[in-house]
This record gives structure tokens, sequence and C-alpha cells, in this order.
């Protein structure tokens, strides 16, 4: 635990030093640094059709389970592969809200129930808008992908998922 937090202070200081800030508006306006964390291959989702039986398509996933890996989600990351998502293993069962704060690329932000069930989607997500991009039903988990994923792929609400992951 006392490295983990040791590399987050890292992280954030090598952060602090590499951005401009508006003085005005204290927002982080742009990265002068050549620096996008990698993606991490913790475990694979699956979406299945609305019967939960039948495979539809499958994606390797990083997952965020601490609040600092929440709180960071895809920011600073310029890209991510057609066939990755970051998996957010939320504490509680309830609305969710993300926003795009300091993520540069588009995403579809896809909400899920307990039951596995995408109960809601968020599509296209501008990249650094601060619009709150609520749920509209409670989720327990949250999974992004390029924007443009789910009509790509035939994604939609009432869709179910199944996934395994490494950590704990």
């Amino acid at each position: 635990m006392v490295y983990r937090l040791i590399a987050i202070a890292v992280l954030l200081a090598a952060l602090a030093t590499s951005c401009t800030c508006d003085n005005d508006t204290k927002t982080v306006d742009s990265m002068s640094t050549s620096y996008e964390p990698k993606f991490r291959e913790d475990g694979q989702l699956w979406f299945l059709d609305e019967s939960g039986v039948d495979t539809n398509l499958r994606i390797t996933i990083e997952v965020a389970m601490t609040d600092e890996e929440i709180q960071y989600g895809m920011m600073y990351r310029k890209s991510m592969d057609e066939m990755n998502g970051m998996l957010f293993l939320m504490k509680n069962e309830r609305p969710q809200s993300f926003w795009m704060k300091n993520t540069y690329i588009p995403l579809d932000i896809i909400y899920i129930n307990s039951q596995l069930r995408i109960v809601s989607i968020q599509k296209n997500a501008e990249p650094l808008s601060e619009t709150s991009l609520p749920s509209f039903e409670p989720a327990l988990y949250v999974l992004e992908v390029n924007g443009g994923f789910c009509d790509r792929h035939n994604v939609k609400v009432g869709d179910k998922v199944y996934f395994e992951h490494r950590r704990q």
C-alpha cells in the first residue's frame, strides 16, 4: 500500500510539473509532455445478448477499483485500442455520473447494474468536457470504450455483460 501511495505521489508530481495552467480558471489547459499511462490488461469482458446466452463480442479490460484509479480513469490517455476498455468497479449500486475532464479521446460510457445488464449508455462523450454524464438507472459498474464503439458493435441498453479479472 505504501509503495502504491508513493507511486501515485510521484506520478502526480510529474503531471503537475508537466502542465501549464490558466491562473484565472485554475484548470489544466494542455500537457507539455509525452507521458501517457499504459493500458494494463487485467481481464476480459464479454458482451452478451439480452438473454445472456449468446456472446456477441469480447474485449480486454483494465480494471479501476481503488478510489485513486476510479478518479484518474482514462485521463491523459491519447488513444485506446478498439478492443480494449476500462471497467470501473464502483463501491455502491446507485446512479453514477462521469465527466471527461482531462480525457483526450471521445468515449462511450456504459453503465451496468449488479445483474450485469446495461442500463444506460452515454455515447461519444466530448473530450475535455466537464459536463456531467449520468446513468439513467442505478449502476454498480461503468465501462469506458472508444467513442462510437457501441454503434459499431451494436451494443445497446438491455444487453448483458460478463467479466473476469485478476485484480483483488
